[in-house]
């Protein structure tokens, strides 16, 4: 486990000595606060295959507080939908945010290890940007991941990462990664 006390991660340490720098170059800003920074990055399992077999909830739980390095917490269904045979408070999927020295070094490890791992991998969306600086991207198997054992799992999951920043702007996130070198196609 992490000693949060003592421990920086690289990528924020990279972040404060250079990254602000060149952000604040770009864009002028004539305030430190003003530079965008990251704010937290959200993991998502949606788990439809647990409407048959509730023991799937489990299994994905555990992989994704193994890639999270924090707990996953299951996500129920708010309402009954009788015809995807839903229960209101059903287990459907799992979820886990991250911020400070487990958000940087997930970043880390995302972008130097998982994504390059994919199959047919090209970069990311340039244009998944929500309008407000945060970042959306879908991974279609969880096992590029180095904490999972491929030997030991029982079915492969896709999981969303959600980067939320304090950008005002799609232009001012998208420099941000770019910065923590986030491989865009576009």
């Amino acid at each position: 486990m992490l000693d949060q006390a003592n421990y920086t991660p690289r990528l924020k340490t990279v972040y404060k000595d250079q990254i602000r720098a060149v952000l604040k170059e770009e864009f002028g800003y004539k305030n430190d606060m003003q530079i965008p920074k990251l704010d937290k990055i959200v993991l998502n399992m949606g788990i439809g295959e647990a409407v048959k077999d509730s023991k799937k909830i489990k299994s994905a739980q555990a992989d994704l507080t193994a890639i999270a390095g924090q707990k996953a917490v299951i996500t129920k269904a708010r309402n009954s939908i009788a015809g995807f045979r839903v229960r209101e408070e059903m287990p459907l999927g799992v979820k886990v945010t991250l911020r400070g020295a487990r958000m940087y070094e997930f970043l880390d490890r995302l972008i130097t290890v998982a994504l390059p791992r994919v199959r047919d991998f090209r970069g990311v969306k340039g244009t998944s940007f929500d309008g407000r600086g945060n970042y959306a991207m879908g991974i279609k198997e969880h096992i590029v991941f180095p904490e999972i054992n491929f030997d030991q799992i029982d079915e492969m999951w896709g999981m969303d990462v959600i980067i939320c920043t304090t950008a005002k702007t799609d232009a001012e996130a998208k420099a941000l990664l770019k910065a923590f070198n986030m491989p865009f196609n576009s």
